[in-house]
């Protein structure tokens, strides 16, 4: 019999249940993602999407627990960073499996989940990691005890502004993939603003320029191209000075934005300069999942008491800084 934490992911798009064992290793993980055919995330709808599937996922998890003798011993929950919405509807499945199981209640940080699990499969230390992702854009470090923002977007999100550069040509949610694709076809780049201020990054007068471009006339492909790789060159300028700085000689590079092979290739050659190594989470693991979640629900069993459900809210901005690291030393 092998003990276990299931855990639940519903902070934006998806909704997802993963199983990990208290060693570490994730043995179960599905998810399903809320799309549209034209227009972005209506964060209710998402909602709705997410409580349309929830019971049969969960379901499915807990077959797979008799199945091959898995003994779940606590229920973790991604309670934010996220959509209000989104993030209550993942919290009330949580709850109700924690309650009809007698199992403790482990409340996760969703940003925490991502540095971790590429900490964990990417095989590094102590990295500067680079989260990069439809609502988050940060640059994270552990010190003294907690994960410290060294670097974020000052306004929206590098994923979240490809998403809707896409929707401006006429796709749906999501729709950064599709801008990623267009990128590569694109043969010619256009002056876009490129801000970065100290450690921050804005993206949002980026975007407000493509829009006028594509409205201009100028090619989908070229003004993806150049929003891409200007975007892409603002958070590798702060990366590297993160590494200049911390004299850290590992990046790690999360999130869903993560699978892209220009952004990739872009920090690899920047690492090669700075002697660093450059390690990417498997592409499974890049987007938000449960796996993710139940992965910090096994890491903080046993060092982190669990919380009772009438105190487990849903924290939509809630801060990486603001949660305790236990199972790290400073």
């Amino acid at each position: 019999m092998v003990d276990a934490v299931i855990g639940i992911e519903s902070t934006a798009h998806t909704i997802g249940v993963g199983i990990c064992s208290l060693d570490g290793d994730i043995l179960y993980n599905k998810w399903h993602t809320y799309t549209t055919s034209q227009g972005g995330i209506h964060p209710r709808e998402a909602a709705r999407h997410h409580a349309r599937l929830a019971p049969s996922l969960v379901a499915d998890a807990l077959g797979y627990c008799r199945d091959v003798s898995v003994r779940p011993v606590a229920v973790a929950s991604a309670l934010g960073p996220g959509l209000g919405p989104c993030l209550r509807t993942g919290a009330v499945a949580a709850r109700a499996l924690s309650q009809s199981l007698s199992l403790p209640f482990l409340p996760v940080n969703h940003l925490v989940a991502h540095v971790e699990v590429a900490r964990k499969f990417c095989s590094t230390s102590d990295p500067v990691t680079l989260f990069v992702s439809g609502g988050n854009t940060a640059v994270v470090l552990f010190r003294n005890g907690r994960y410290r923002m060294v670097g974020e977007t000052l306004d929206i999100a590098l994923g979240n502004m490809l998403d809707v550069l896409g929707r401006e040509m006429g796709y749906g949610f999501p729709s950064g993939p599709k801008v990623l694709e267009l990128a590569e076809k694109g043969t010619k780049m256009v002056d876009l603003p490129y801000t970065v201020k100290g450690q921050d990054m804005s993206f949002s007068g980026l975007l407000t320029k493509c829009k006028k471009l594509l409205s201009s006339g100028f090619s989908k492909e070229d003004v993806a191209k150049s929003a891409v790789e200007t975007a892409f060159a603002m958070v590798v300028e702060v990366v590297e000075r993160t590494v200049a700085l911390s004299g850290s000689n590992e990046v790690s590079l999360t999130g869903g934005v993560a699978r892209s092979r220009r952004l990739a290739d872009m920090l690899s050659k920047m690492c090669s300069s700075r002697g660093a190594k450059l390690s990417v989470v498997p592409s499974e693991l890049s987007g938000d999942n449960g796996g993710m979640i139940s992965y910090v629900g096994s890491l903080m069993y046993g060092l982190v008491d669990g919380v009772r459900i009438d105190s487990s809210k849903v924290v939509p901005r809630w801060r990486i800084e603001q949660v305790p690291i236990p199972w790290r030393k400073s």
